[in-house]
């Protein structure tokens, strides 16, 4: 049973990952079960290229971006498990006890974050009843987002980056993973307002 599973190996899946990780001395996430699914064949930062990025280098490619988050992940963060070349196609059940059934195995979670993007081919079964139109893409766009409030979109499930109604840029779907990321630690915290920070100090 894992604790909280990783739709999307893009940029706010990633974010919230790295943030979950950070958090693995706190004694309230030492025992906990993270997962990814790393599945990147289909994200948007395939054909990027930034420039206007805060901390990344100009010039920098998403197709580069993509793999080296996958490696800092597993440099950084080894505890959380990666799985790769899975592709989600079902969720059922309810809080705290899901199944998220992919084209190659069935795993048990707690929690589930979704960060998949707002592309209008989103199909995973059990999720369906949630989507609307993005709100915040141009209309012929077709661009669909979970019903959510506050990234929360029913117990346990979370939605991130623009699948959460969030324009598409970098800086802000990585700000959304990483919200979320804080929401759990919270949730793990006995509903402690927490945040996690790397320090010099």
């Amino acid at each position: 049973m894992f604790d909280v599973l990783i739709i999307g190996g893009g940029v706010s899946g990633m974010s919230c990952a790295l943030v979950l990780g950070s958090a693995k001395n706190k004694s309230f996430v030492t025992d906990k079960k993270i997962g990814v699914f790393t599945h990147q064949k289909n994200s948007s930062l395939q054909e990027a290229i930034f420039y206007n990025a805060y901390g990344i280098t100009p010039g920098k490619l998403g197709s580069e971006l993509l793999t080296e988050s996958t490696e800092h992940l597993a440099e950084s963060y080894s505890h959380i498990l990666q799985i790769p070349n899975e592709k989600v196609v079902k969720v059922e059940g309810s809080y705290p006890e899901f199944t998220v059934t992919t084209n190659k195995n069935s795993y048990q979670t707690k929690n589930i974050v979704v960060g998949i993007g707002s592309a209008n081919t989103f199909d995973i079964e059990g999720l369906l009843q949630y989507v609307e139109p993005h709100k915040k893409a141009l209309p012929e766009k077709q661009r669909i987002q979970l019903k959510n409030e506050d990234h929360k979109v029913a117990d346990g499930i979370y939605a991130i980056g623009t699948l959460a109604g969030w324009r598409s840029q970098l800086a802000i779907a990585a700000g959304s993973g990483a919200a979320v990321a804080t929401d759990i630690l919270t949730l793990w915290n006995n509903g402690v307002q927490t945040h996690v920070h790397d320090s010099i100090r």
